[in-house]
């Protein structure tokens, strides 16, 4: 047919989809397709190709594991083997570091966390003829995909979902629809549901049943589409997660690495990129810091500085009572910590949104401390906050990849910064206590 047109796929794109040179000179984008391979598509509207037929498939390319592959839009990359997948994450950091203006090390560590091992998740809730949809929302549309199995998931979530179902089903909180925050903490479950509807005693009463059901410690609940803090719904025990080595309790929907393994991971990367004298009374200051994820292995080092904008997952940090950590509440997006105060850190570690840290940013380059170390999610913030880095005369020493969002483009990266003429000696690191 004329309009069917057969291309070759020479990269991926930063979202995961396959681009191809077409004989005009024009780019095309084409989904569910891997470097290297032949193809035929159709063309569409906006430089996107329509994938028609694989004619010479990658060997790279996989059959998904997952029987929801085609309908759920969580896991776009699943027809990937994993290896070339954690390649390709590298090769996204890489280019992202080398737009900015760094000099990229030729040795870049990375790790890889297992199958089965993510332990929040963030779902969607439908009201529908058929009964309660769980799940994530479909490629391209905004109807929810029941979840009824994951590769991703840690099995005690997947396991939760039919419960779940069963008593969201009955609440009258939930009219149309709802949204449901899972964190699989030490202490067991931990669910925010968020509904479209106010929540009434026999809601509570359902939710209390579900409670003892699964033997959740803690379910919250707000109204969708409102600010402030979550109210208890469901007290049955503690609720606790460790940290390195310390016991807190998260607020309810707080942020946690998607995995035990990729924090461990991560936090072994900031402790390896430190200066190898820095000493315990050294200043470290931590931006974005949350409940504690690289604020408390970090104190086990030296002084840190905490700034956190969230109250709850502040006072999560405070309750430790870790003497060398002072945490201070402050809304970095709105009001930055200064320059003049970043300087006098020996170390600064920020592990910002995924949107990235502008403000902070520049702050961070006019302090010029000398090391800084950027915790990132997004290697299009990473290459957009990092380039001031770049024009203050910094230096990339070290980089590490972490992909803890398996079958996704997201992907997350440790980069250690030095700058090239430092205002201090190397001696002033050194400050034993």
């Amino acid at each position: 047919m004329s309009d069917i047109l057969e291309v070759t796929i020479s990269h991926l794109a930063t979202q995961g989809d396959g681009a191809a040179r077409l004989p005009d000179g024009h780019t095309v984008f084409v989904a569910d397709t891997l470097p290297q391979e032949r193809v035929a598509i159709r063309l569409t509207s906006g430089g996107r190709g329509q994938l028609v037929d694989i004619l010479t498939p990658s060997p790279h390319r996989t059959t998904p594991p997952c029987p929801l592959f085609e309908r759920c839009g969580g896991c776009t990359l699943q027809y990937m083997d994993l290896p070339a997948l954690l390649e390709w994450k590298t090769g996204l950091v890489a280019h992202a570091l080398e737009k900015a203006g760094f000099e990229v090390p030729t040795t870049i560590q990375s790790y890889q966390v297992p199958l089965h091992s993510r332990r929040r998740a963030d779902l969607a809730v439908r009201r529908t003829e058929q009964g309660i949809v769980i799940g994530l929302h479909a490629k391209g549309s905004q109807d929810v995909t029941d979840m009824t199995s994951c590769a991703v998931l840690h099995p005690t979530i997947v396991a939760s979902l039919p419960a779940l179902r069963a008593t969201l089903r009955s609440l009258r909180a939930v009219h149309k629809a709802a949204d449901l925050h899972i964190n699989l903490l030490d202490s067991g479950l931990d669910i925010l549901l968020s509904t479209d509807s106010p929540l009434i005693a026999t809601d509570r009463q359902r939710l209390t049943a579900l409670a003892e059901e699964l033997d959740i410690p803690r379910i919250s609940w707000q109204r969708m589409k409102t600010t402030g803090q979550s109210e208890t719904a469901v007290q049955r025990a503690p609720v606790f997660q460790t940290i390195a080595g310390h016991q807190l309790t998260p607020p309810p929907g707080a942020f946690l690495q998607a995995t035990p393994q990729s924090e461990s991971a991560i936090q072994n990367a900031v402790l390896e990129a430190l200066p190898a004298r820095l000493g315990k009374r050294a200043t470290v200051i931590e931006l974005y810091a949350g409940c504690g994820t690289l604020s408390l292995p970090l104190g086990e080092r030296c002084q840190v500085q905490a700034y956190e904008g969230c109250e709850p997952a502040l006072a999560a940090l405070k309750s430790v009572g870790k003497s060398r950590i002072t945490s201070i509440c402050r809304d970095l997006n709105r009001q930055p910590v200064m320059g003049k105060d970043l300087g006098k850190a020996e170390v600064v570690v920020l592990d910002p949104p995924h949107a990235g840290a502008k403000l902070q940013m520049r702050q961070i380059a006019l302090g010029k401390p000398d090391y800084v170390i950027y915790v990132s999610c997004n290697p299009v913030a990473l290459s957009n906050d990092t380039s001031l880095l770049a024009s203050a005369g910094y230096r990339l020493e070290t980089v590490s990849v972490i992909d803890q969002f398996l079958w996704s483009a997201e992907t997350e990266a440790v980069c250690c910064f030095k700058r090239e003429s430092s205002r201090r000696s190397r001696n002033a690191l050194s400050h034993w206590g």
